[in-house]
Parts: structure tokens; C-alpha cells; sequence
């Protein structure tokens, strides 16, 4: 049976691997660490999420959760604790990005190191653009206020994020969760985990660079990026 309904056409058994071959990825090169993460995947009659507690570098592609549209648990170990927020995800990010299949959360170093700052928390967003791939591949980046791991205001306040930045012509495919981790969604594992790769990236250049930090790209230098490559900024 084919439930993924994605540009790729996977079947429920491919989606199931490459979840686990993305997650033993992350875990490899550092990603995710412990427990740390999870992993969701659309399909046409609900979705594929990673159990809770589990180590995302040691996955079981038969124990992955299934959740059918309803939100009722029907196969597998138990969902992780951010369920809610991966629905919450693919609901809010449906009109803007219709073919988004994949929900990717991790604790990378960089990117929550970032958001313990000051001067990053009192901004709406987590970085600036620095890199013309930054602006291309990831783009904004809203920092949600800190909630606690699993609650349904963190939810509520990513789902706010896409419609607001969505209505404005600014459609997002990333968040980061203050003192958490980022959360990122594309049309596949792999494709979202390019977007968390980039972000991490910038996150390492940006707490590496020496004082003063370095400039945004200018408006002008942003919208050839937007010509050219299409990009979301």
C-alpha cells in the first residue's frame, strides 16, 4: 500500500527507512545526542513520528508510531511527546507548502546555544542573513518562546508563526524553540534535513565570528537571491 503522498511516491515501508536511515545520520555526525529528537513523516491517512525517548541513531523502522488523521496512536511505540506539535505543523504549513511531508526536531548545539543569548532571545528571529545559502535554503527562522518539552502552547505558537510569515508572503520552513532546538519541515527527510544542516551551519558561523558580528546581506544583494533562485526571504 502506498500512503506517502509526497513528490517522491514512497510507500509506507521506504518512509518508515528513511526515517531511520536519516536519524542514524543525524546521530553519527552529531545532530542528536541521547534521546534528543524526533522524526515525522506525512502520509495520505496520517503519519509516521518517532517513539518517545527514543535515540533517533538506533531506530526500529517497526516500532515507529503510526498516528491516523484523527490523532488516535494505532501501531507502534508510544508517539513522541511533541505529537502535538508535528499535527499542529502540517496543518498550519498546508496552505503555504502543500507538498510538506516530513517534520525533523533536534537539540543541535549551535543553533540552541544561540538562543541561551540575550541580545538572540529579545529578537523575532534566531539569525540574520548572513550567507546567501542561509537566505536560499533555510530562510527565516522565528524564535518561539521557551514552553516546556511537549506543551500544546508551543504548538499553538509555531502554527501563529507559519500563518503570520505565510500571509505575508514569507512562507517559513523552519522555527527554533528557545533553549529546545530547531524544527524544520520539507517534502522528505532527506530535504529536511538539508534545511536543518544549513541552519546548524549558520548558527556555528554566527556564535564563531569575533566582535563586532558581521553584516546582513543588504535588500539588494537579498533580492537578486530572490530572482535567481526563488528564494523565500
Amino acid at each position: 500500500m502506498t500512503r506517502f503522498a509526497g513528490m517522491t511516491s514512497l510507500t509506507e515501508s521506504r518512509a518508515r527507512e528513511e526515517i531511520c536511515r536519516v536519524g542514524r545520520s543525524l546521530f553519527e555526525r552529531g545532530y542528536v545526542h541521547a534521546t534528543a529528537g524526533n522524526i515525522s513523516v506525512k502520509l495520505d491517512d496520517g503519519f509516521l513520528i518517532t517513539p518517545t525517548d527514543a535515540c533517533l541513531g538506533f531506530l526500529d523502522p517497526a516500532e515507529l508510531a503510526f498516528v491516523d488523521l484523527q490523532g488516535r496512536q494505532t501501531s507502534g511505540e508510544r508517539a513522541s511527546k511533541t505529537l502535538a506539535l508535528h499535527s499542529r505543523i502540517y496543518q498550519a504549513a498546508a496552505p503555504f507548502d502543500p507538498m510538506t511531508r516530513c517534520v525533523l526536531h533536534t537539540h543541535s548545539t549551535h543553533c540552541v546555544a544561540l538562543s541561551l543569548q540575550e541580545a538572540v532571545a529579545s529578537h523575532e528571529e534566531l539569525l540574520p542573513a548572513i550567507t546567501p545559502y542561509f537566505v536560499m535554503k533555510v530562510g527565516h527562522v522565528p524564535l518561539i518562546p521557551y514552553h516546556r518539552p511537549g506543551a500544546v502552547a508551543a504548538a499553538d505558537a509555531v502554527a501563529e508563526a507559519i500563518g503570520r510569515y505565510g500571509t505575508s508572503g514569507r512562507p517559513i520552513r523552519a522555527v527554533m524553540l528557545e533553549r529546545l532546538g530547531p524544527n524544520v519541515w520539507q517534502d522528505s527527510p532527506a530535504s529536511a534535513m538539508a534545511v536543518l544542516e544549513e541552519l546548524e551551519e549558520t548558527a556555528k558561523l554566527w556564535l564563531g565570528a569575533t566582535s563586532p558580528k558581521p553584516c546582513a546581506l543588504t535588500e539588494p544583494q537579498i533580492e537578486e537571491l530572490r530572482r535567481t533562485f526563488h528564494a523565500r526571504w
